[in-house]
C-alpha cells in the first residue's frame, strides 16, 4: 500500500482500512490541494498533512495527533461529516483572520459504518473567488429581502382601530369582534359590498392568539373553479402535466399557525364544498396528485355579501359547510344605517387621497357632508372613497364644496336641489331595465338563481349584488 512521503507524520491505523486507502488516495492527489487531516470516528486527529500544520502555522513542537479536531481547528464540521455520514464537498471555512476552501469527505469501513473522516483545503487564498462570492451575497439579499416582503404581505395590515367610526353600531360591532378574536373557532363576516369585511378579519387576527401566525388571504371569485382545489391544498411534484417537479404548498398550508381568510365564500363551488368541509373538520388536508396526508392549524374567517341561507334552500351551498364555518357571526352595518360618521369618514379617507405639494390638505364643508349623507351608497366606503377621489380631482381648489361633490357623485344619486338631470333620467332608465332583466331570468330558471346568472352573463356575486340592489325577492 502506499505511504505518505517520509516528512509527513501518519499514525498507526488501528486497523482501518479505509484510513489506509484514504493515505493512499492521498499521496496520488496532494498536488491539487495545499493540506489534508484525518480524523476517526470519537473525530480525534489521527493524522495531519505538514502543509497544512504550516496554513495553520502551528508550532513545530506541538503534537496535535489525538486531540478532538475542534481544539485545533475551532471551526471544522468534520464532527458533523462524521455523525451523519454526509460529505460536505465545498465549504469556506474560517481560521483566524484567513479563509480556506476546503471539502470534508466521510470514511467508511467495508460494512459502510463512518469510523473517520478527511478533510481537504483546496485553497488558502478566497481573493480570486471575490467574484462569485460577491454574487452569492447579493443572491442572499435578494432572498432575505423577499422573504421579509414576503412575511409582511402575510401578516395583518389592519387593525379594529383602522374601522373608523364613532356611531352606536359601529361600538356594538367593534366590541362584538374584540369578543370573537378572543376565541378560535370559526367566524363568518356578512355585509354589503365595499363596508371593510376583509379589514374585519384582519383585526380579528391581529388581536388573537394568532396575531403572530400568518394571515393568508383569498378570494375565491377571482381563482378559477379548474385552480380551486390546488390553490386551497397544494400541488405535488409531476402531479399533472406541466406540474412543477417542486411540491407547491397551499393556502391550508401556507396559513398553518395562523388565519385563513375566505372572502366571497359564496362563490365556492360545489365540488370543492365537500373537500373543504373534510379540512375543516379533521384538519388534515392532501395536496393534488399526493397520497400524504398533512396535519394543519389553520382558523377560518369567511366573509360574503350573499344570503348563504338563500343560497343553501337553493341547494347552491351546503348547510353543514355554512353551520362549520359560521360559529362566530359577525354582521357589518352598511354606510347608510351609520350616516353620523360621514364626517370622520371623509376626514380619514381624504387624508389619504393625493393632493398638489402646494396645497395644506383637503377641506370638506358641512353642505358637502349633508349631502354625502343623503345618499344610499349602495358601494358603501368603497364608494365614498371613489367619490372623494373623484371630487379631488374635480376641485380648483383644496376646498370640497357642496357643487364640487354633487358634480363628483355618480349618476341617479340624489342632487342638492333641483329636478333630476337627463344623466339621471337615464341611469334610471337603465337601472329599470336592468332589474326588469333580472326577473326574467329568474322566470326563465325558475328561480335558479345560477342558471339565471349564467343567462345574463354574470357571476354569481355579482348577480346576488345586484338582487340586493334592486330589492328582489322570489
Amino acid at each position: 500500500m502506499p505511504r505518505p512521503p517520509t516528512d509527513e507524520r501518519w499514525p498507526a491505523a488501528n486497523g482501518l482500512a479505509s484510513i489506509e486507502e484514504a493515505v493512499g488516495a492521498f499521496s496520488l492527489l496532494r498536488e491539487y490541494f495545499e493540506g489534508a487531516i484525518v480524523v476517526d470516528a470519537q473525530t480525534r486527529i489521527t493524522w495531519m498533512d505538514g502543509r497544512y500544520r504550516e496554513l495553520l502555522k502551528l508550532s513545530p513542537s506541538f503534537d496535535p495527533i489525538g486531540l478532538p479536531v475542534e481544539d485545533v481547528i475551532p471551526h471544522s464540521l468534520l464532527r458533523r461529516v462524521v455523525e451523519s455520514g454526509r460529505p460536505i464537498l465545498l465549504d469556506i471555512m474560517n481560521f483566524d483572520d484567513r479563509q480556506f476552501v476546503v471539502c470534508r469527505i466521510p470514511l467508511k469501513d467495508a460494512q459502510g459504518a463512518v469510523d473517520g473522516a478527511i478533510g481537504f483545503v483546496f485553497y488558502d487564498n478566497v481573493d480570486y473567488l471575490a467574484p462569485i462570492l460577491d454574487k452569492f451575497e447579493s443572491l442572499h439579499r435578494q432572498l432575505t429581502r423577499a422573504q421579509a416582503a414576503l412575511t409582511r404581505e402575510r401578516q395583518t395590515k389592519y387593525s379594529l382601530s383602522s374601522f373608523v367610526g364613532q356611531s352606536e353600531p359601529v361600538r356594538e360591532l367593534k366590541a362584538m369582534v374584540r369578543r370573537f378574536a378572543l376565541r378560535d373557532g370559526a367566524a363568518l363576516i356578512l355585509g354589503e359590498t365595499g363596508t371593510g369585511k376583509e379589514l374585519l378579519a384582519h383585526a380579528i387576527h391581529q388581536q388573537s392568539d394568532r396575531a403572530d401566525g400568518p394571515f393568508v388571504a383569498v378570494n375565491i371569485a377571482a381563482v378559477p373553479e379548474a385552480l380551486l382545489e390546488a390553490e386551497f391544498f397544494g400541488v405535488a411534484p409531476g402531479a399533472f402535466t406541466g406540474a412543477d417537479r417542486k411540491p407547491r404548498k397551499g393556502k391550508f398550508e401556507l396559513a398553518h399557525g395562523g388565519t385563513l381568510f375566505l372572502d366571497e365564500i359564496g362563490d365556492m363551488p360545489a365540488g370543492i364544498q365537500a373537500k373543504f368541509l373534510r379540512v375543516l373538520q379533521e384538519g388534515e388536508i392532501e395536496a393534488l396528485g399526493s397520497n400524504t396526508v398533512k396535519k394543519v392549524d389553520v382558523r377560518i374567517i369567511a366573509a360574503t355579501s350573499q344570503d348563504l341561507e338563500a343560497k343553501i334552500a337553493d341547494k347552491s351551498f351546503r348547510a353543514d359547510l355554512y353551520y362549520r364555518i359560521a360559529v362566530l357571526t359577525v354582521h357589518v352595518p352598511p354606510l347608510r344605517d351609520r350616516r353620523e360618521d360621514m364626517a370622520m369618514l371623509c376626514e380619514v379617507l381624504l387624508e389619504q387621497t393625493m393632493r398638489a405639494a402646494d396645497e395644506r390638505g383637503w377641506v370638506i364643508t358641512p353642505e358637502a357632508i349633508r349631502l354625502l349623507q343623503a345618499h344610499a351608497w349602495p358601494g358603501n366606503v368603497r364608494e365614498l372613497r371613489n367619490v372623494l377621489e373623484r371630487a379631488a380631482a374635480l376641485a380648483p381648489s383644496e376646498v370640497l364644496d357642496a357643487d364640487v361633490i354633487n358634480r363628483a357623485m355618480p349618476p341617479g344619486s340624489v342632487r342638492h336641489g333641483g329636478a333630476p338631470s337627463r344623466t339621471q333620467a337615464l341611469a334610471h332608465t337603465v337601472a329599470d331595465t336592468e332589474r326588469q332583466a333580472i326577473i326574467d331570468a329568474l322566470a326563465a330558471t325558475g328561480g335558479q338563481k345560477s342558471a339565471a346568472a349564467l343567462r345574463l352573463g354574470v357571476s354569481r356575486s355579482q348577480f346576488y349584488e345586484k338582487l340586493k340592489r334592486y330589492n328582489i325577492e322570489q
